[in-house]
């Protein structure tokens, strides 16, 4: 007998002695991992099962807390998320995101009382600000209690030099043109800009042209005392006036609501916010107030006669001079330029009603205009030689 066989019972084969323990072997491996494998995948799928609960669980919270708690929120394509306004104006890159950007602003808690309430002066021009050395000397140790926002040409490349109080304040601008409606919207976009600073509480549009005729503190006192804005507006009869209306824009615009007055204006937070939230009366001077219509003397005289007229003075503080007759005003060259001029341009539309924010009543006022235009660069050596003797500016 061979060394790896051993010897079975009658009638049984001979099995190698080894191959009977592997077979033995598998087949309890098998069962064995049979085993295992069968408990594993029961537990892995009640593991995945809730796990995939818990998942559909919170995706279901997280829905209902979008649903019911987040307020709706824009595209980031027309308008971004909100941020802190304060001057100077943030980095903006269309008018769509001004405008949204402002109408946020317009009303904070922030505006409301703020510490150190502004003037904002708003300059609509062509080019720079050509009487700035008399501004400058104007704004002179008033810190804190103004801003400056120009709006020039967008072709203009010019810089004002970095001490000076112009230095950084040109906006976003797009062109402009004499009587079209672009005039309107480059005086909203100043008034969007300066909203964008909470303690910007009112707002005055001026030209590269106006002066000033009364030093900083007298301007302030009157202007913010006042409870009344300062925007021209009046019922003109005539072809320049009435004649220029269109019938396309009855009937949210009948004739006899139909309104002119002076461009320049003087105006409080709420109707500046007003005025760039409206979306009622502008659409129909952009369409139908063209050619010869003269949007910027029409657009805001009938706005606020038609909705804030309890809230107006019905002048403006800008002395304009048009006795000449013409689509201009008379402009005012060196030769015009002594103390008596001055002086007289000082008490022009005098006497006048003024509102007293404190005594809430109506008193005569021997100041009624604040401002003068049309000077030119050439007449800038003599007021900044007369103003600290005439209009009291700080030396």
């Amino acid at each position: 007998m061979k060394n790896n066989q051993i010897l079975l019972m009658p009638g049984k084969k001979k099995v190698p002695a080894l191959q009977t323990i592997i077979v033995i072997s598998g087949i309890f491996s098998f069962v064995f991992g049979l085993t295992i494998g069968m408990i594993f995948c029961l537990n892995h799928k009640t593991l995945f099962f809730n796990l995939r609960i818990k998942d559909e669980v919170f995706r279901g919270q997280v829905l209902l807390e979008t649903e019911h708690h987040a307020p709706p929120r824009p595209s980031p394509e027309s308008t971004p998320t909100p941020v802190k306004y304060e001057a100077p104006a943030l980095e903006i890159r269309s008018d769509i995101e001004l405008f949204w950007r402002a109408s946020v602003a317009a009303d904070s808690e922030e505006s409301k009382n703020p510490d150190k309430p502004k003037l904002a002066f708003m300059f609509l021009t062509k080019r720079n600000v050509i009487l700035a050395p008399l501004w400058e000397k104007f704004f002179h140790g008033n810190e804190g209690l103004y801003s400056i926002y120009v709006h020039s040409d967008p072709d203009f490349n010019g810089t004002e030099p970095e001490k000076s109080v112009f230095h950084g304040r040109r906006i976003r601008s797009k062109k402009v043109e004499w009587g079209k409606i672009n005039m309107v919207d480059a005086e909203r976009r100043l008034l969007a800009n300066a909203l964008l600073d909470h303690s910007n509480q009112r707002f005055i549009l001026l030209s590269e042209s106006c002066i000033p005729l009364y030093n900083f503190s007298t301007i302030y006192t009157y202007i913010m005392n006042s409870s009344l804005n300062f925007v021209e507006v009046y019922d003109d009869p005539s072809y320049v006036g009435r004649g220029r209306y269109n019938n396309e824009m009855s009937p949210r615009i009948e004739l006899d609501q139909w309104r002119k007055g002076s461009q320049w204006f003087t105006i409080d937070r709420r109707l500046a916010s007003q005025v760039i939230l409206d979306e009622d009366h502008y659409p129909l001077f952009s369409t139908y107030c063209t050619g010869d219509c003269y949007s910027d003397e029409h657009y805001l005289p009938t706005l606020v006669y038609m909705k804030f007229g309890a809230m107006n003075a019905n002048r403006t503080l800008t002395w304009v001079d048009w006795s000449l007759g013409g689509p201009h005003p008379a402009g005012y060259p060196w030769s015009f330029i002594t103390p008596s001029f001055l002086e007289e341009l000082r008490v022009a539309g005098t006497p006048c009603q003024y509102s007293d924010f404190e005594r809430g009543n109506f008193e005569r006022s021997d100041i009624c205009v604040l401002f003068a235009r049309k000077f030119d660069i050439y007449s800038l050596v003599r007021l900044m030689d007369l103003a600290p003797r005439i209009m009291h500016f700080n030396p």
